[in-house]
């Protein structure tokens, strides 16, 4: 019941106060994004998180120019691997073996069946699969930061390019995917954070096969 009261008090803030999120909170929340589950559990990306203000001054006008993007505490850039390759595949897989701290052939075949599937794909096809991972996390995130009762915007709203280029991110093989705005609500200037949270009814919602 209390998380699910933290979902009903949470929203996307539309404006921050500026105030600094406490660096517990963000281990916090950055750490529910790093346990999401992915596929195959490869963690096709990274999050880049970014408490400068001359970065976030210089992303705020690609993201059309919305606040929450320079008055938020901390601004968390979630980047997908640009495309699978066998380097970083095996690289999951070894570290897989070493923390487990043996190998297994079933684990192994699987590795094969990958290295011999996701690489030989259109890059174009893999960054999209691996954005869809990142974006499990980026849930966990949000959930995560509303549990610490902290605010998070769900941010699509920013031309992927232009962030790339910012913060140099095709260098490392990535691309953004998706941003979230850490921080708190300033509700004197928010048109959103008294009105009542809008969802479907569950009967529209879920259909139960029995």
């Amino acid at each position: 019941m209390e998380l699910l009261d933290k979902l009903k008090w949470r929203y996307a803030a539309k404006a921050m106060n500026g105030k600094k999120v406490a660096e517990d909170k963000i281990e916090r929340i950055l750490e529910a994004a790093r346990l999401a589950p992915t596929s195959s559990g490869l963690q096709p990306f990274e999050i880049f998180v970014i408490k400068n203000q001359d970065v976030k001054e210089k992303i705020k006008p690609v993201a059309w120019n919305q606040s929450v993007i320079t008055d938020c505490s901390h601004l968390l850039v979630f980047a997908a691997w640009d495309t699978y390759t066998a380097e970083r595949i095996n690289h999951m897989f070894d570290l897989t073996n070493e923390i487990r701290g043996f190998e297994n052939e079933g684990w192994e075949n699987y590795r094969q069946m990958l290295l011999s599937s996701y690489p030989q794909k259109d890059a174009e096809e893999n960054f999209n699969h691996a954005a869809k991972q990142a974006y499990i996390a980026f849930a966990e995130a949000l959930t995560a930061a509303a549990f610490e009762g902290v605010d998070a915007t769900p941010l699509e709203g920013f031309d992927p390019s232009a962030v790339d280029e910012i913060l140099g991110l095709r260098d490392k093989g990535l691309r953004s995917a998706v941003m979230l705005p850490i921080g708190y609500r300033k509700e004197d200037e928010d048109w959103l954070v008294n009105l009542v949270k809008v969802r479907k009814p569950m009967k529209e919602l879920v259909t139960v096969i029995e």
